[in-house]
């Protein structure tokens, strides 16, 4: 399995879960600082020219799961996983390092997942 890199930089995702629910229910205020943090990292990326890609989902009530299994599949309406936070969100950038990725990462409130990606 090799990591995605390009010359010394690698790919990584960094998935964003959320309680929808408690997001929801924050004030205008709070919402706006949690933007606020995105829009930081978002710059920081920018200016190393690290940003790939990155988009905040939709709400998991929009979602559908497909799960296929010996050439059937089985399509169901939500996320899969019965979970108090969901994937709300990704960014896929470049880093050094696991250790600048994460160091992204931690400039966001919540659940950050980490994962180099591979390539196929």
């Amino acid at each position: 399995m090799d990591l995605v890199q390009t010359e010394t930089t690698v790919k990584y995702a960094l998935l964003i879960y959320d309680d929808e629910v408690t997001f929801e229910n924050m004030s205008e205020a709070e919402q706006a600082a949690i933007f606020q943090e995105h829009g930081g990292l978002a710059e920081k990326l920018a200016v190393k020219g690290a940003f790939l890609a990155g988009e905040q989902l939709a709400p998991t009530a929009t979602a559908t799961t497909i799960r296929t299994k010996g050439g059937k599949s089985i399509v169901m309406d939500g996320p899969f996983a019965e979970s108090k936070e969901y994937l709300t969100g990704f960014y896929l950038i470049e880093a050094d390092s696991l250790e600048e990725a994460q160091a992204y990462a931690k400039m966001l409130s919540g659940t950050v997942e980490v994962r180099a990606c591979v390539a196929s």
